[in-house]
């Protein structure tokens, strides 16, 4: 990526934070990064190309930065997702909002699924268990983590999702070692 389009990403972020998405106009990139409008048509197609690839790049900065859990705890799965958005509040919430949410809403729950996926695997490799059962749960995980960022995410990003998610995974100990124990059973 060249220092144009870094630019152009930059200021997309910084007008995010400012207005809603539906308000970004072409126009608004080009003054508040100093280049002109062909200069953004040669790097992006339009706006919604630009949100779709500035998504795409920080999930996948996120995962590559991100490669081992820091407590292996469920809470590793969620910390990134929650970390990038509080970065961001403003315009995560502005793109929530928008008409163009399906870009967000894909690439969260991609991000998810790697998570817990990576997740999973970790906490079953000593374990004899049917990659159907992995899947199954990953699946679950990812369907319950979606669900409680996007409450989240409803409710404004009002609250510590961490915080919270922490303690729900508290409340519910040993239920995933209960699943696992089953698992291994039914092999």
């Amino acid at each position: 990526m060249n220092r144009t389009e870094i630019a152009i990403i930059d200021s997309f972020w910084k007008l995010l934070e400012e207005k809603p998405y539906n308000k970004i106009t072409v126009k608004n990139i080009v003054e508040q990064c100093q280049v002109n409008r062909n200069t953004f048509y040669y790097h992006f197609r339009d706006i919604p190309d630009l949100l779709e690839r500035v998504i795409k790049k920080d999930a996948d900065e996120i995962i590559q930065n991100y490669q081992q859990f820091e407590t292996k705890t469920p809470s590793d799965c969620i910390k990134p997702i929650v970390q990038l958005s509080l970065k961001r509040k403003n315009a995560i919430l502005n793109i929530y909002h928008s008409l163009q949410r399906d870009v967000f809403l894909n690439q969260l729950e991609e991000f998810t699924c790697y998570f817990v996926k990576k997740y999973i695997d970790m906490i079953t490799e000593p374990l004899s268990i049917s990659e159907q059962d992995k899947r199954l749960l990953a699946r679950f995980y990812k369907c319950a983590l979606v669900g409680v960022i996007l409450d989240w995410l409803d409710e404004e990003m009002s609250y510590d999702l961490l915080d919270n998610f922490i303690r729900i995974s508290r409340l519910f100990a040993g239920a995933t070692d209960q699943a696992l124990i089953k698992s291994t059973m039914q092999s």
